[in-house]
């Protein structure tokens, strides 16, 4: 696959009232087929024309992204859900009323207008509206419906920040809007309603327990949905392995009140064998680890999952800055946005937990680098 490359230009935008010279040069370059990122309420998104084929592979060049994994398609007003989907039933526009703006995606049939590669040459296609001002400006200056993924490497931590897009996409973007850091940080949840009964894909920034609200019936597709094969997928951030630090990520569960004490003593032992350890710890834990000889940053507290939510890839990503070659936390409550959470991590770990309970072979944490 060839790499979309170009002169990045970085340009700052109010993110609440967007400079509209800004928000129309942007929507030209939308419309001349080249790549626009711009900040969510999610994580920054990389746009492309949704009705333009050639726009849309070059997201996949930029990111090196397979193209068996799709996009989400951003609109700018509920009633454009028309423009990416058709056979709309009538449980997604109540959802629509009720979430957008927000942080749920609807895996719907695709429209013919949109191109094939935003839906990995599949029927159906995800859409959303987000809640930000600046994509909802973006959008209706193009006046197209944009195609948008995480603007990431692909498997990557997703970028909350503009430098972070620098980091991993300056040279492969033509514009980065920077519209400072994004409020959740966790993707969007995504919602089959294609199928019989509603199913999320991804379980993101809309609580599976506020959608139940709507949908009793609401089923969460467990984590066997993931895979590494080349078969086309319904959704975003079902692979195996995803927004991965380049660190081996080591992710423990269970230990009881010996958990802390387990986590400290493996991380004594990589030390031992020279390895540059990192540590992703809450508020609630820094100082049983603080004396370390282990980069640390603080997510937050504990019991507090939004603010954790709006660090983790940032904090993975300050680790991987730090040269560090193993990242160890503890996994974390997975009601409310700790299944987004959750579901970051264990594809971070490329889903393998480590459980405390049970004998660990040290040797296999070492072979599995």
């Amino acid at each position: 696959m060839n790499t979309y490359s170009v002169n990045t230009q970085i340009l700052r935008v109010n993110p609440e009232i967007p400079e509209p010279e800004i928000i129309s040069r942007a929507s030209r370059v939308l419309l001349e087929g080249g790549l626009v990122a711009f900040p969510t309420e999610t994580v920054y998104g990389l746009g492309a024309n949704a009705l333009d084929e050639s726009a849309v592979n070059r997201i996949f060049a930029a990111k090196q992204r397979p193209f068996y994994d799709p996009l989400i398609v951003h609109i700018a007003e509920k009633r454009d859900i028309t423009l990416a989907a058709t056979d709309i039933p009538e449980l997604a526009y109540m959802l629509a009323e009720k979430f957008w703006p927000g942080p749920l995606t609807l895996v719907l049939k695709r429209h013919g207008r949109v191109a094939p590669s935003v839906s990995a040459g599949l029927g159906t296609v995800a859409v959303r509206m987000p809640n930000h001002p600046i994509p909802l400006d973006l959008i209706r200056a193009a006046g197209v419906p944009v195609a948008a993924p995480s603007a990431n490497l692909f498997t990557r931590p997703s970028p909350t920040s503009a430098q972070h897009v620098l980091d991993d996409l300056g040279g492969r973007v033509d514009i980065i809007l920077d519209g400072g850091l994004c409020l959740i940080g966790l993707e969007s949840t995504v919602l089959d309603l294609t199928s019989d009964t509603p199913t999320i894909l991804r379980p993101g920034g809309t609580p599976a327990e506020a959608l139940r609200e709507t949908l009793p019936e609401l089923v969460i597709a467990g984590s066997h949905v993931a895979s590494e094969n080349r078969e086309s997928k319904p959704s975003p951030g079902m692979m195996l392995k995803h927004y991965s630090p380049k660190a081996k990520f080591l992710l423990f569960s269970g230990g009881g009140e010996n958990a802390i004490a387990q986590v400290q003593q493996i991380a004594i032992q990589l030390i031992g064998q020279g390895k540059k350890i990192g540590l992703l710890v809450t508020n609630e834990e820094f100082d049983q680890f603080s004396g370390m000889e282990a980069e640390i940053e603080v997510l937050g507290s504990g019991t507090n999952l939004a603010v954790i939510g709006q660090t983790l890839f940032s904090r993975m990503r300050a680790l991987d800055k730090k040269g560090v070659e193993f990242i160890l936390m503890r996994s974390l409550p997975r009601e409310g946005l700790g299944l987004a959470i959750g579901d970051r991590l264990f594809k971070a770990a490329e889903q393998r937990i480590i459980d405390l309970d049970l004998p660990i072979n040290f040797s296999d944490l070492l072979s599995s680098e």
